[in-house]
Order: C-alpha cells, then sequence, then structure tokens
C-alpha cells in the first residue's frame, strides 16, 4: 500500500514545493504525453532558477514554452531544442538568456534511467568524437570509443499519465508514455497528472507501467475521480 500518495484537488496544489533552482524532469514527446496543466501550474507558482529536463524545449507559447517566455528557466537539458515553432526557446538561447546542455536521445533516455536504476554512471558511444563529448572522459571499449555519461536525477518530476487507481499505480496512452516511466523513477517528488482515478484494484496489473512505490501525486485533470 502507497500511505504516501495523495490525490491533489488541482494542479497548483499538486506542485507545491518546488522552490527556485530546483530540477524539474518534464515528460512529453512534443505534446504528447506532456503534461501541460502541471507545467501551467509551475509557471504559476513562480519558482526561478530552474534546470528542466525535457525532450523538447517547447512548442508554441503554450506548455513548456510558456514557462521558458516567462524567465523561471536558467537551463535545459534536452534532445530537440529546436523545431519549426520553437521560437520561444531560439529567442532565449541566441540572446543569451538560458543555457542549452544537448543531450542524444538515446543517451537522455539512459541518463534519466540511470538515476532511477542507481547506476552511478555509463559507457556509450553514442556522441564520441563530436562536441558533446568536449570535456568528458574517454575510453576505448572493443575498439571503439565510448563517452561516460552521469545520470540525470530531479528533484520533481512532473508526468502525464492515463489513469492512476488510488494507490498510485500508472498507465499511459498509447505514446504517450514515452519518458514518463523512466522520469518516475528518477525524481524525489513525483507528480502524475491523470484523465481519471480509479479504485484500488480495478486496473489490469499486466497493464500497469508505473507502480504506486514511484508515485506520490496524482491530480485528475479531465474526468471526475471515480
Amino acid at each position: 500500500m502507497n500511505d504516501r500518495l495523495e490525490i491533489a484537488g488541482d494542479p497548483d496544489e499538486a506542485v507545491r514545493g518546488v522552490t527556485d533552482g530546483s530540477t524539474v524532469l518534464i515528460g512529453g514527446f512534443g505534446p504528447a504525453g506532456l503534461p501541460v496543466a502541471l507545467v501551467d501550474a509551475l509557471r504559476r507558482g513562480g519558482a526561478h532558477d530552474l534546470t528542466v529536463v525535457s525532450n523538447n524545449a517547447g512548442n508554441g507559447t503554450t506548455g513548456l514554452a510558456a514557462l521558458l517566455a516567462a524567465g523561471q528557466v536558467r537551463r535545459i537539458i534536452c534532445s530537440f531544442p529546436r523545431q519549426r515553432d520553437s521560437f520561444v526557446f531560439d529567442e532565449l538561447y541566441r540572446t543569451g538568456r538560458i543555457e542549452l546542455e544537448v543531450a542524444p536521445q538515446g543517451n537522455l533516455a539512459e541518463r534519466i534511467r540511470a538515476a532511477g536504476a542507481g547506476i552511478g554512471a555509463f559507457y556509450t558511444p553514442t556522441g564520441a568524437g563530436t562536441l558533446l563529448a568536449e570535456g568528458k572522459e574517454t575510453r576505448m571499449i572493443d575498439g571503439r570509443e565510448h563517452v561516460l555519461e552521469h545520470p540525470i536525477r530531479g528533484d520533481i518530476a512532473l508526468i502525464r499519465a492515463h489513469r492512476a487507481d488510488r494507490m498510485g499505480n500508472l498507465v499511459y496512452y498509447k505514446t504517450a508514455r514515452n519518458f514518463g516511466p523512466i522520469m518516475a523513477t528518477a525524481a524525489a517528488l513525483t507528480v502524475a497528472e491523470v484523465d481519471q482515478v480509479v479504485p484500488t484494484g480495478t486496473l489490469d496489473p499486466e497493464t500497469i507501467v508505473t507502480p504506486s512505490i514511484y508515485v506520490d501525486r496524482v491530480v485528475v485533470t479531465s474526468r471526475a475521480v471515480a
């Protein structure tokens, strides 16, 4: 039983406690699986000097892009900082108002997963011999150069799931699953935005992706709590 689980009344309550300087893991692959309501609440909460870890650097003027536009993010670690509509990030970066660390997508996922698994660091050939390897330790393994990468841990993870039960077990909807499961394991506090909370025992155990032990808070953003 997850005695720690809180069912927050609204997104603002769900992100309470985020302080200046926090590292925030934000799930999503573009808009798929992006916890928009939680990101908006984070912006309203006013915490500054944040480090954001996400696959993308925001789209258009909403969600993560709005958080960046508010000037609350000091640094972003992501795989795809530029898309067709990433003009908010582009302007901030070109004018020196945000720091960027580019991580190849596989490296980003593995660094987050490593944090959740308690792995101290790992070697990977991805990025070897490129600008992304500058300043990093390298090693030849089986005749191929590898780069040492370190885990990425978060103070808080904001993720989007489809359903939760009252213990906090999570199931996801198709591609919205993406970074959510690994981010949930890699943060000191995990908050899940869901469509519905159902009674414990309702979810098929075979479909549960994120066990309740990794989830601290859930908040319903579209349908009533069952």
